[in-house]
């Protein structure tokens, strides 16, 4: 068997030449409000949206209307007059008859049916959703997972209503222009760093993928400029999770850096969950503007911290202070007041400062201790959300509000999670990343058991929103979501643009691997390695099999050479925020070579321990 060789468009590219295609469609008829032009999934990754294409003389209004399964499941919106009519159609059910309703500005109405495939199996169904349509409205509840599912968003009835066939990473999160700020399906490194973050339109389409040289993890957000906070890493010094870049928003240029490492100790305070290689795992970050400040959540320190925006020094720390230094305890750790209940936070995530100033977080609990001897096994374990206030002059600490601890260990995710504060006494908390294994709660990431371990774990997924201490929704899936963000699916700064999207930013210059062992010639490459090579716009793709701890070199040879070291011996990752890149054979690797600063034409080969193959394939770069 050969080298399986392919080239790859970027999503960016496929989707335009879709969207050349379908406009060349519209352009050939004569489509009129009667007799309008319906383009289902137009931008291929979103197969419950529609585009409605039709000219008017006279400029008018439209209204559209999904009609739901009951009148309460409507979903509209009205769009501002024009003659050239591009109606994006949100809010279809899978598997349906779909009948969209459009009105113009004199009255004049058509009943559409659109007629849409059943979702996959990988789109879950609720398990449970209790909730109300006077309550929930039209939103919807979205969720991008971290076990085998896809990000998709759910109605008041628990129906899907929107689902990406991409594999979406980490937190979705709605911009100023109404567009959607979500990580991409690109792996740049395992388990899960990804090349960056998509901008994307809720119809499906990206017009912008901003990438990070060190890759983007877990979460994003957008400044009052419009320029984005991006966590990152930079893989070359052996750590990772420990960074956070701000990118021009127009460029994809870095404009600024922040290094925890020059903030804290990376041997000190560590969680059940650290080692030297994930240190911090910064899993969230948020901006302040009163107090100009980036408050960061670092997962395997038990720790909240705050940092000054413009110098990077620490201002104060959130968090059990046991196995810290003293000098640092005293200097920036608060101490509990108040006559409530107080629990301190582990393993949290989603750190959100609220307009008072009080800290919100999803306190996951893992451990629930800092040293060994005192860890609480899951079983007796909580997971929760929980609000305190803090007082920076005094370093002063109360626990202000909690929800999750009556609920115990059926609540209780040892990993991701998010909390969000919609208004004073208004808040959801979503336990994303619940599991059993052979009936016992899991006191781990349920989606590192692999192989046959994997058919004992359930999964399970609880979201709920609160209104003064009284559940209003509450919704379970049987999987594990990343996080939870209620958003509607028509927004009117999220206007349908045309022309192809933009590439920003870059993958970096790829490590070069510089000692060369001697080798002998090997001939062809074995079958047994089954190498696949992947060409994409702005890097190369190796895939192969090897068992491990081989010694991989991936080599480009043309007027200049460049080896790069292929890692197969993988790291025990103690947090596998997200395990839907996991690879079901142990022994596959996936290495990729950015294309910045190559170019030519290049032979590629690859060292095998004291043999050197031929691949057989050349690339252009």
């Amino acid at each position: 068997m050969a080298v399986q060789f392919k080239k790859f468009d970027h999503i960016i590219t496929e989707q335009f030449r879709a969207e050349q295609e379908f406009l060349a469609e519209y352009r050939k008829g004569n489509y009129t409000f009667a007799n309008p032009y319906v383009k289902l999934n137009p931008y291929l990754i979103a197969p419950l949206t529609a585009l409605v294409m039709f000219k008017t003389a006279e400029p008018t209004t439209v209204s559209v209307t999904v009609k739901g399964k009951e009148k309460a499941g409507d979903i509209g919106f009205s769009f501002p007059e024009a003659t050239e009519h591009l109606i994006p159609v949100y809010g279809l059910y899978p598997g349906y008859e779909n009948q969209v309703e459009l009105v113009l500005g004199n009255g004049e109405g058509n009943l559409l049916t659109i007629q849409t495939e059943e979702a996959p199996d990988l789109v879950k169904r609720p398990t449970k959703i209790t909730t109300t349509a006077e309550y929930f409205q039209d939103n919807l509840m979205f969720l991008s997972p971290t076990s085998p599912a896809m990000t998709a968003g759910y109605d008041y009835r628990g129906d899907v209503r929107w689902y990406g066939t991409l594999n979406f990473v980490f937190d979705i999160k709605r911009a100023r222009n109404g567009r959607l700020l979500i990580g991409t399906h690109r792996l740049l490194m395992p388990p899960y760093h990804t090349t960056g973050i998509y901008e994307m339109g809720m119809i499906g389409k990206i017009y912008k993928e901003y990438r990070v040289p060190g890759g983007y993890h877990h979460d994003q957000f957008e400044m009052e400029d419009g320029n984005l906070l991006i966590l990152t890493q930079d893989p070359s010094r052996g750590t990772v999770e420990d960074m956070c870049v701000l990118v021009d928003r127009k460029t994809g240029e870095i404009l600024k850096a922040w290094d925890y490492q020059k903030v804290l100790p990376q041997d000190v305070g560590g969680s059940g969950s650290q080692d030297a290689h994930d240190w911090f795992h910064n899993n969230a970050v948020w901006y302040d503007k009163k107090t100009h400040t980036l408050t960061l959540s670092g997962r395997h320190q038990d720790a909240i911290i705050n940092i000054d925006y413009d110098t990077g020094e620490l201002n104060w720390v959130i968090g059990d202070p046991e196995g810290w230094p003293q000098e640092l305890v005293d200097k920036y750790f608060f101490k509990p007041v108040g006559d409530g209940d107080f629990d301190w936070q582990y393993e949290q995530h989603a750190c959100v400062v609220l307009p008072d100033g009080d800290i919100m977080a999803f306190d996951n609990g893992h451990w629930r201790a800092k040293v060994k001897e005192k860890y609480l096994p899951a079983k007796d374990n909580f997971s929760r959300g929980v609000r305190y206030r803090i007082d920076t002059e005094k370093m002063e600490i109360e626990q202000v509000w909690q929800y999750g601890k009556e609920r115990g260990e059926e609540f209780f995710s040892t990993y991701i999670c998010n909390v969000e504060y919609y208004d004073e006494g208004h808040y959801l908390v979503h336990s994303g990343g619940i599991g059993t294994f052979d009936g016992e709660t899991c006191n781990k990431p349920p989606v590192q058991y692999r192989g046959e371990d994997e058919k004992k774990v359930v999964l399970r997924s609880v979201t709920v929103e609160l209104k003064d201490d009284e559940v209003v929704y509450e919704m379970e899936l049987p999987a594990n979501y990343y996080r939870a963000e209620k958003l509607k699916l028509y927004c009117a700064e999220d206007v349908l643009t045309l022309g192809k999207g933009e590439l920003l930013g870059t993958l970096g210059v790829t490590e070069e691997f510089t000692t060369i062992p001697p080798t002998e010639p090997g001939g062809m490459v074995p079958d047994k390695y089954n190498v696949k090579i992947g060409l994409e716009e702005d890097r190369l793709i190796f895939k192969a099999t090897f068992d491990k701890g081989q010694m991989v070199l991936l080599q480009l040879e043309g007027d200049t050479s460049h080896s790069y070291f292929v890692p197969t011996t993988k790291r025990p990752f103690l947090a596998m925020c997200v395990g839907t890149f996991q690879e079901s054979d142990e022994r596959a690797v996936e290495f990729p070579v950015s294309r910045e600063n190559l170019s030519g034409e290049f032979k590629i080969s690859l060292i095998v321990d004291e043999y050197k193959y031929d691949t057989g394939v050349t690339v252009n770069l």
